[in-house]
This record gives C-alpha cells, structure tokens and sequence, in this order.
C-alpha cells in the first residue's frame, strides 16, 4: 500500500505537473472561436478569450508570434488560432499560446486550397507532360466566364485591337457562388463536344479567396485536365493562384493576358506580309535578271552562229516566260491584296453600330411589354375595386333599410332585445329615408 506522505502535492507542484499534462498530451491543436476580452499589454502581448456559444477558455499571444497577424484582432472577430494547450502556474489557470491566428473563413479556404493542392499533384494532374502546347496558327478561340463580366469585355477588347479576323466564340457560365463550378464544368463538356475552337479561355477578373472559390473545386479541376482542348487559365489578377491555374495547360496572369496569348498582332502579320512582299520581288527582279542575262547569252551566241530561226525560237520562249513572270507576280499581289482587302471587311464587321442597333430594338420591345403589363396590371386592380365595393355595398346597413327594415337605436346604441327596453326609454328608429323619435310606454 503506497505511503499517503508519497501523493500529498503542493499546490506549485500539482499545478506544473498539470502543465506538463496537458503539454504533452495534447500539445498543438486548431481551435475556432470568436475573439473576447482581447488587451494589447504594452509589453507587445496579447491576452484575450477565445469562445462559443458555450464556453470560453483564456489564450495569450506573445510578441514574438502576434508581430506575425496581418490585421490586429478585435471584440466580436471569428478567428482559427493554431495554439499549444498549457496552463499559468501561478493562477493555475488553464489557457493556450497562440502561435498563428488567420481570420476564420479565410484560414479554412487556404487549408482546403492546399490539401487539396497536394493531393491532385501527387495524382500527376499538374505534370508537365500532361501539358498540351497552344496551336498555331489559332483562328478560334472559346471563352468560359461570365456573359457580363469585365474579363470578357477585357478579352474581346484585346482580340479585336491585336487580330479582329480571330473567330470568337463565348460559352457563359457563372464564375462566383455556389452554382459556378457545375456551370463552368458544363460549359467545358460543351465546348469539347462542339470541338469548334483551336483553344479555351478560361477566367474571370479578381477577387477575394472567397470570389474565387469555384476554380478550386477538384470536379473543375479534373475536368480541365479531361479536356481535349488546350485550356488557358486567367483567374482574377498576377497575384491571385487557383488550383485551376495548376492543371490548366498554360497560365495567364490576367484575362487581358490571355487574350495575348492566342492573338497575333494585327500589326506584326501586316509586317511580315509586307516582308513577305518584299521578298517575293526580289526573288522575281532575280529571276528576270536571271533572264535577261540567259537572253544576253543567247543574243551571243546567236550572233555568233547566225540562226535566224533559231533566235525566233528563242525570242517566243522569252516573251511567254516573261508573261508568265508577269501573271505570277500579278496573282500574288492580287492575292496579298485580296487578304488586305478580306482583314479590313472582318474588322468592319466588328464594329458596335450593328450590335448597338439591335440593343436599341430590344430596349423598346422591353418597353413596349412594360406599357403593356402596367395597363393590364390597372384593369385588374380597376376590378378588384368594383368587385369590392359590390361585396361592401351587400353587407352595408343601408342596403338593408333599402329592403323595408328599420333600426331602433337607444342612446345611440342598436336595440337587438324588446327585453332591453324599459317603459319611459327613448327610441330613435331609422328608415332608408329618414328616421322617428318614439317613447316606451
């Protein structure tokens, strides 16, 4: 039987050996509460409650770990604190040392953000060898984000000042809430199904972690990595990272970004068709160089052996060479026109009037169905009216002393009993065209 003396703890000794408990047994954890009683000690420590709805428990967050927290926290916010469970000795108070706090939703987001990050890379989704490189030249190009959003307006602005003969096909969806992903992962299955576009554009503009939420969800993830078609993701600004830019086939900084990507300029093709021009009559001024210099030879030789049919001969082949130089020189630079010609009408095609007309036809068909459903709206309300006064007017009294009845009142009072009367009492009986004075005898 142990000696009693053995398990008699002084207070100090009881109260270390609770911190060490509680130290070693459950050390680190991640509690989420919400911020109580919080005081900033000049000593650069912070001391406060963390709490829920039903219970609390005392937390201190020295100098060294709170320098750290990007906003100082206050009475009221919804916190995650990742913390070691200790306890105060001297008081022999049971608390926690904060070492890391983040605002609630947004800690939870990031930790979600990377594991999930991890585990689709350990997959291989985000490998390089799964990458498919952008085609060349690209004449479509499909974009996957909001009808009415900034990034499209970005986008399309983009494509038309660099190369307005791109095609461009838009596929709309949700970009924010709940709904999104499912959204932009039909919209993807829709996009491949067609297989009409050389590349997708997928993104929106930025945002908070939250806004962005959808291109983290994994269903999206893998089906980007599913698709058949090269997919660039442009997901809010350069700062902002989405699990969708990790398995996308190539990443754009912003929506602007990615429509430079897929467009050549319109000013470099003009460039490089006017080289190619150039080119074209250099080569064509050597071969009639060329030419000239064989007729050269020929005229000498001729001159040498003076065969007159002979130079005929020769004189005919030159003259249908030399056309045939002229209508391939021509051709090309009919064709060179032709496509000049071809770029200017695709970038007359583009222009807002067409699209500004049929808006201004839209705006006064909505107007003209908003007259409409306003006088509908009066007839019924005109209706509902009359059909109420008829039901009031066959309820009213008046209607009733319109049938041959009377009402007797006593001191203003309707008299429902002759038991109510008493001989002497005054009577005021009312008819529909007039009313009585009368006495009880």
């Amino acid at each position: 039987m142990p000696n009693p003396v053995d398990t008699i703890y002084t207070v100090s000794r009881l109260n270390r050996q609770a911190r060490m408990v509680l130290e070693s047994e459950i050390g680190q954890v991640w509690v989420r509460a919400e911020i109580s009683n919080f005081v900033a000690a000049s000593s650069g420590h912070w001391y406060f409650s963390l709490k829920d709805d039903r219970a609390q428990v005392r937390t201190a967050m020295f100098r060294n770990a709170n320098r750290n927290v990007s906003l100082r926290p206050k009475e009221g916010d919804r916190v995650l604190v990742r913390a070691t469970l200790s306890l105060y000795e001297p008081r022999g108070d049971y608390q926690l040392i904060a070492e890391h706090m983040e605002p609630e939703g947004e800690g939870l987001l990031k930790q979600q953000f990377e594991q999930l990050k991890q585990r689709l890379a350990a997959e291989g989704l985000f490998a390089q060898q799964h990458k498919q490189p952008l085609p060349h030249p690209i004449l479509k190009v499909g974009i996957i984000t909001s009808a009415t959003g900034a990034a499209l307006h970005d986008i399309l602005t983009v494509l038309k000042r660099r190369n307005p003969a791109i095609d461009v096909i838009i596929y709309p969806s949700q970009v924010q809430g709940e709904s999104a992903a499912l959204q932009l992962i039909q919209a993807l299955h829709v996009a491949n199904q067609r297989n009409e576009v050389d590349v997708l554009i997928v993104g929106r503009g930025g945002g908070s972690l939250e806004d962005l939420w959808c291109f983290n969800d994994e269903r999206l993830a893998r089906a980007i990595f599913a698709s058949g078609i090269p997919i660039i993701s442009a997901v809010g600004h350069e700062v902002d990272i989405s699990i969708a830019d990790f398995v996308a086939d190539l990443r754009a900084p912003t929506p602007s970004a990615a429509a430079e990507m897929v467009s050549e300029d319109r000013l470099e093709l003009q460039k490089r068709l006017l080289n190619t021009q150039r080119r074209l009559h250099r080569a064509m001024a050597s071969q009639l160089q060329q030419l000239q210099g064989r007729q050269q030879l020929a005229v000498e030789q001729l001159q040498r052996t003076h065969p007159k049919a002979r130079l005929a001969q020769q004189s005919q082949y030159l003259d249908r060479l030399y056309s045939d130089l002229h209508h391939l020189m021509s051709g090309q630079f009919n064709r060179s026109l032709q496509q000049i010609n071809h770029l200017q009408a695709r970038l007359q095609q583009h222009s807002p009037q067409h699209k500004l007309q049929q808006m201004r036809q839209q705006l006064a068909y909505q107007s003209q169905g908003l007259h409409r459903q306003m006088h509908k709206l009066l007839q019924d309300k005109q209706q509902g009216l009359a059909n109420s006064s008829h039901l009031l007017n066959t309820v009213s009294p008046l209607a009733t002393l319109s049938r041959g009845y009377s009402i007797s009142l006593k001191q203003g009072e309707v008299v429902k009993r002759a038991a109510d009367l008493q001989s002497g009492d005054k009577l005021t009986t009312r008819f529909v065209d007039g009313e009585i004075n009368s006495k009880v005898e």
